[in-house]
């Protein structure tokens, strides 16, 4: 099938068309044959691979004994899959292994915890708020940490570790009121004013404010219903009974700001039956 030509390719072929002829020649190609076409091929541009965040050095393993804290967190927070993120069959935290010359081994391990809590959740009516800012709605529920389980490890990339689950804090019969958190930190145990103050759950994103930069990972499970829990963390009705409260707080919701809707901005149309 030809191949549409371009009106400069088309010149350059009808000139050695005509030079052919005039050359003559015996037995050699004929006049009114097109000398064969050349292709040149398009050069292959070459594509990087991105370089690997932790490199290892000569001794096969990557430098990390002058790190910062929040460098470790970085690499810590590299290695670590909450449970929700484990696709292994035995369900709890794991701690990758490092696929050498990209994210290490380290040349000196990293002390981690991983910390399980139990959250209990409670009904906020009759306890005084402690919602940061005025403007935004009181809190719907007030929680208690109590410690379950906390692994200690010395990690640095060169094998797999998983910590599992507490069997009962992850019970599927565990109480509508309880909830659980795990984190994944660096150093030594959390402080309790490193724990949570605030906990988001029910959004799009689960948001956990721990008060500490040392915090890699960290994961909650909500409880079931805590719509029907009572100030002190005891199911008060059967959660098929009572409707669950809304997961995103209302937008309309008193603030201490002048508001507005879109009646405020559409003026009155004038009225033509009255002469």
């Amino acid at each position: 099938m030809l191949q549409p030509l371009r009106a400069g390719s088309a010149l350059l072929v009808a000139s050695a068309l005509l030079a052919a002829g005039c050359s003559g020649g015996d037995g050699g190609a004929s006049a009114a044959e097109p000398p064969a076409a050349t292709t040149t091929a398009a050069p292959v541009t070459p594509t990087e691979s991105p370089s690997p965040p932790y490199p290892t050095a000569a001794k096969g393993c990557h430098p990390n004994r002058a790190w910062t804290p929040k460098e470790a967190v970085e690499w810590v927070r590299l290695e670590a899959e909450p449970p929700a993120d484990n696709t292994t069959a035995e369900k709890g935290v794991r701690i990758r292994r490092a696929l050498p010359g990209y994210d290490g081994p380290l040349c000196e391990p990293v002390t981690i915890q991983v910390e399980f809590w139990r959250l209990t959740y409670g009904a906020a009516d009759g306890r005084p708020q402690r919602t940061p800012d005025p403007t935004e709605p009181p809190a719907d529920y007030y929680f208690d940490m109590a410690s379950v389980k906390r692994t200690q490890l010395r990690i640095d990339g060169r094998q797999e570790h998983l910590v599992p689950l507490p069997d009962k804090l992850y019970a599927a019969d565990r109480s509508v009121c309880v909830g659980a958190l795990v984190a994944v930190y660096v150093g030594k145990p959390l402080t309790v004013k490193e724990l949570p103050e605030h906990i988001s759950t029910g959004g799009y994103i689960d948001n956990v404010e721990f008060r500490s930069e040392r915090v890699a990972e960290d994961e909650v499970l909500p409880p079931t219903a805590p719509q029907v829990c009572s100030p002190e963390g005891k199911p008060t009705a059967d959660p098929a009974e009572v409707p669950t409260s809304p997961a995103v707080p209302d937008p309309l919701y008193p603030t201490g700001r002048p508001s507005f809707d879109f009646d405020d901005l559409i003026l009155p149309s004038p009225d033509f039956s009255q002469g």
